[in-house]
């Protein structure tokens, strides 16, 4: 929303916000389901009323904008436990277009393979049979990101020759456990462990590029290093 010069300490010149910015246009709220309950009470505001308020200020701005919100979260879900506000969502679901994931749309993938590759400077044909029909196997739980690591990877790993299904490696972040899994961790388990291990001390703990590293969601990594103790 913005900040008036004087707001607080550094704020030595007025900041448009976001919403200011994009009157009489369009703006893109991500990860919505992520915003924190008093956020969530100033976008209602914002979207019912058509005004903001710049933080230290004390002038309603008028602002006409066009919202699209996207979240991978359930809505419905995080407003029965408490976390989202309902009268918010029904004011944001107006027309939901729901995306399915990677793993529902399989027959997707072989042109997401050729945009990655040709994205990566190398030819569409340049991958096997093989190697295409092992990503076309693979659950995807990281969906399209996942993807597109795993072709820079093979990029990599393949070189100047073409991509064959060794070039392939997937994560090694498994499908949700039943509730009849095994007791002892199993050597995939200790293998995933070490990998979100690795890859939270390499971005310093911050687990959004963790994901990113891993090529999963930051809901996936929270759920995995929930389930590792870690």
């Amino acid at each position: 929303f913005g900040y008036e010069k004087g707001a607080f300490t550094g704020a030595i010149a007025l900041k448009r916000g976001r919403f200011e910015l994009a009157d009489s246009g369009t703006i893109f709220l991500d990860e919505i389901g992520e915003t924190s309950w008093a956020l969530q009470t100033k976008l209602l505001r914002a979207l019912e009323e058509r005004v903001i308020t710049r933080v230290g200020g004390t002038e309603d701005l008028k602002v006409d904008v066009r919202v699209i919100a996207a979240t991978n979260r359930n809505l419905q879900k995080e407003i029965a436990a408490g976390n989202f506000r309902e009268d918010l969502f029904f004011r944001l679901n107006v027309f939901p277009i729901a995306m399915p994931s990677l793993a529902e749309r399989r027959e997707d993938i072989p042109e997401f393979i050729r945009f990655f590759l040709v994205a990566n400077k190398r030819s569409p044909n340049d991958i096997s049979p093989k190697a295409v029909a092992k990503l076309k196997s693979y659950s995807w739980p990281g969906n399209v990101r996942e993807l597109r690591n795993t072709i820079e990877r093979a990029v990599i790993l393949a070189g100047a020759g073409k991509i064959d299904s060794k070039h392939i490696t997937l994560s090694a972040v498994a499908p949700a456990e039943s509730s009849s899994a095994k007791s002892e961790p199993s050597g995939l388990e200790e293998s995933e462990r070490k990998m979100i291990l690795q890859a939270l001390n390499k971005c310093a703990n911050n687990k959004t590029e963790a994901a990113k590293m891993l090529g999963i969601t930051r809901r996936r990594l929270y759920s995995r290093i929930k389930f590792h103790n870690i």
